[in-house]
Formats: structure tokens, C-alpha cells, sequence
């Protein structure tokens, strides 16, 4: 049999080709029972019976497939915004417009496009490690103080976005930039401040100083990006001289202690010193005005006593006389006594006397009470004895 015998395709033969009239026509019934339509075996074109039925059916079935393809690209156009989002839309590349929160629509792809930027979330870079301090990269951390000193510093920026469109079309890679603004602000001021100043009582001041530096290198570059926070994860020396460092900072603690132990000392010894010169500052003062007194009182004594001598001369005379041995004389332990009736001159040893009897008393005074009244009959003796030869001399 021929290729071109008209009964080739209609020979339901199993190993021939399917028919295709047969194939048309059931898709044609089945469009049709989808569009509600009835089949039309019995329609045809002119001349030529049943035969137009297939075609209809077939170009019916793809405009309903085109269609569906229609509301399809259509209802591509629709996209959500959430409440920490903001939509940019792009017409061919180009922004045209930023969407607010709630359901939006936009031309579907390839006319428009939309990027949903997410404002509210908090992003964070890592400059001198990442995920982890010990995962240390030394290019970014290794730095160069203003005494000429190396320190490793590790800190993290954290940030968010203030401008969708800025953020998306200003720069390139705007993490990247941002990290690279961290690391330039950092570097800037610890090369303006000591190294000590740094590790220790500077730390925030160096962080805060390294924040405000990079949002204004940021606000330069338009970004769209606001610095959150700049945490200083680690600062120290490298670990070549970490050895040293540490003799050094305890060679400063022991320095900071005896200067501490000093001035503790100096605040015990000078408020001291200053009460005691107080106080002699005060007794002199008071000596002073003792003296003054003594000596006003002298003098108005003496005037009373001028008086007194203008008045009955020789009676004053003997009365300052008496009054003055009597002053010289008190402090004396020796008696004189002048006989009269004779030339020879008595000694009383008075002071041997009182000593004998002040150690005497105090003996006694250790001794049981019979040794006691024995020794105060003997002293009772002796002084009878003294005084029977003062009368005896006399």
C-alpha cells in the first residue's frame, strides 16, 4: 500500500499510525463539552461534510489556552507588602515608584518588576572575624595606634535600612561597603588615640567615635543604611607580644598600687600633722595670752603695792621681804638655823630626813601590818631623839 492511498490512515490495522481526523475530533468534543458547546459531527464545511468541525475545535482550545495564559500573567502582577517592607517598583529597570504595606499590583513580568526590601530587620557585619572572635582575619583587625603600637581589634556594626531605593541602586554590594566604612572609621580613630587609651578606659569612647564616623561616610556614599550600633568584641595586643604586654600592664598595677598605698598614707600622716600643728598654734596662743595676763597682773599688782609703800614705806619693805624669801626659800630642802647665844651654826639634814622617812613609809607599806607598827615605833624614836639633841643644842 501507497503513502498516498486515502484509506491509509483509516485501516485500523495495530501496527499502523493512529488516525488523526479521530484524534481532532475527540479534542474538538472535549473543548466543546468544556465551553458548553455541542459537538458538530454534522456540521462541515460546503461541499465537504463534517469536515470544518475538527478546526473550529482546535482554535477554540487555544484561545481558551491563551486565555488562562492571560489571567495568568495578569494575576502575576499581584504581591503582598508586610508592615516592615517596602516595595520598590521597576518598570523595565527603572524605579518608578515605593509601594507602602498592604496588597499592590504591578505590571507583570517583563514590563515591571518589584523588589520587597525589608526595613525593620536588623543586619549586622563582622569586621576582624567572622562567626566566631578565635576565626580571626588579621588584615582587617591588625591596626596602628598614634604611640606607634600594634593592637588586634574584632567588633561587629549593626544596621538597618533607612532608604529601599538608595540601598538598592546607589551601590554596588552595600554589605560590603558597609563593612569596608566600619573598617575605615575604626582604623581612623585608634590611629589618633594612645594604645593604652584603646584596651582599656576608652573603649566606648573609641566605639562611639568609630558609630558617627561611619554614618557620615555612609550618608556620603548615599546608602540608605543607618548605623545601629558598633560592639567591640575584642581588643588586645597581638600574640607575638601578649607576654610582654601583660608584664607591662602588671609593672603598671603594682605602680598604680604604691601610688595608692602612698596617698593612703599621706591621707593618714598630713591630717595628723595638721591637727597637731592646730593644736600648738593654739597653745601658743593660749600661753600667749597667759603671759600677757600674768604681766598685766604683775603690773597692776606692782602699782597697788607703790601705793601701798608711798603709804608706810617700811612695813612694805619687810613684807616684800618676807614675801620673797618666803618664795626663794620654799623650794629649798636645807634649814639654817642661827643660835643667838652662840657661834656655832646646827645643820638639819631635812631632806635626808624625808627621804628616810618617804622609804620608810614605803617599806612599810609592803609589810605585813606587825612589821609595820614595829617600824613606826622606830621612826617615833629617832624623831624623839632628834628633837631631845635640838633641845639639848639650844
Amino acid at each position: 500500500m501507497g503513502l498516498n492511498d486515502p484509506q491509509w490512515g483509516n485501516k485500523n490495522n495495530s501496527g499502523g499510525p493512529p488516525d488523526l481526523e479521530e484524534l481532532l475530533r475527540k479534542l474538538n468534543a472535549k473543548v466543546s463539552a468544556m465551553m458548553g458547546g455541542r459537538g458538530g459531527a454534522g456540521k462541515g464545511r460546503p461541499g465537504q461534510p463534517g469536515g470544518g468541525a475538527p478546526m473550529q475545535g482546535f482554535a477554540g482550545g487555544i484561545g481558551l489556552i491563551a486565555a488562562i495564559a492571560a489571567l495568568i500573567w495578569i494575576g502575576s502582577g499581584f504581591y503582598i507588602v508586610d508592615a516592615s517592607q517596602r516595595g520598590v517598583v521597576l518598570r523595565f529597570g527603572k524605579k518608578v515608584e515605593i509601594t507602602e504595606p498592604g496588597p499592590r499590583w504591578h505590571l507583570p513580568f517583563p514590563v515591571e518588576t518589584v523588589e520587597v526590601v525589608n526595613l525593620s530587620q536588623v543586619r549586622t557585619v563582622e569586621v576582624g572575624y567572622r562567626d566566631n572572635v578565635k576565626n580571626k582575619i588579621l588584615k582587617e583587625s591588625l591596626m596602628l595606634t598614634d604611640d606607634e603600637n600594634i593592637i588586634d581589634i574584632q567588633f561587629a556594626v549593626q544596621y538597618f535600612l533607612s532608604d529601599p531605593a538608595d540601598y538598592l541602586f546607589n551601590n554596588r554590594m552595600p554589605d560590603e561597603n558597609v563593612r569596608q566604612a566600619a573598617e575605615t572609621a575604626i582604623r581612623e580613630v585608634v590611629g589618633k588615640n594612645k594604645m593604652d587609651y584603646v584596651l582599656y578606659e576608652g573603649r566606648e569612647q573609641v566605639a562611639a567615635a568609630g558609630t558617627k564616623l561611619m554614618q557620615e561616610i555612609l550618608d556620603r556614599y548615599k546608602s540608605g543604611i543607618l548605623v545601629s550600633k558598633l560592639t567591640m568584641q575584642n581588643a588586645q595586643p597581638p600574640e607575638q607580644v601578649q607576654a610582654a604586654f601583660d608584664d607591662a600592664v602588671k609593672a603598671g598595677q603594682d605602680r598604680e598600687r604604691q601610688k595608692n598605698e602612698g596617698q593612703a598614707y599621706a591621707n593618714d600622716v598630713v591630717p595628723r600633722a595638721r591637727g597637731t600643728a592646730a593644736r600648738l598654734i593654739q597653745e601658743s596662743e593660749g600661753y600667749k595670752q597667759s603671759v600677757i595676763a600674768n604681766a598685766e597682773g604683775d603690773a597692776s599688782r606692782f602699782k597697788q603695792i607703790l601705793v601701798e609703800y608711798e603709804k608706810a614705806p617700811a612695813v612694805t619693805r619687810e613684807r616684800m621681804y618676807i614675801d620673797m624669801m618666803q618664795q626663794v626659800m620654799g623650794n629649798v630642802s636645807k634649814v639654817m638655823v642661827d643660835q643667838k647665844n652662840g657661834n656655832s651654826l646646827l645643820y638639819l639634814p631635812l631632806d635626808k630626813l624625808l627621804e628616810t622617812t618617804r622609804t620608810a613609809g614605803a617599806a612599810v607599806d609592803a609589810l605585813p601590818a606587825t612589821s609595820q607598827t614595829s617600824d613606826n615605833t622606830a621612826a617615833q624614836r629617832a624623831r624623839d631623839s632628834l628633837l631631845g639633841r635640838d633641845r639639848g643644842a639650844r
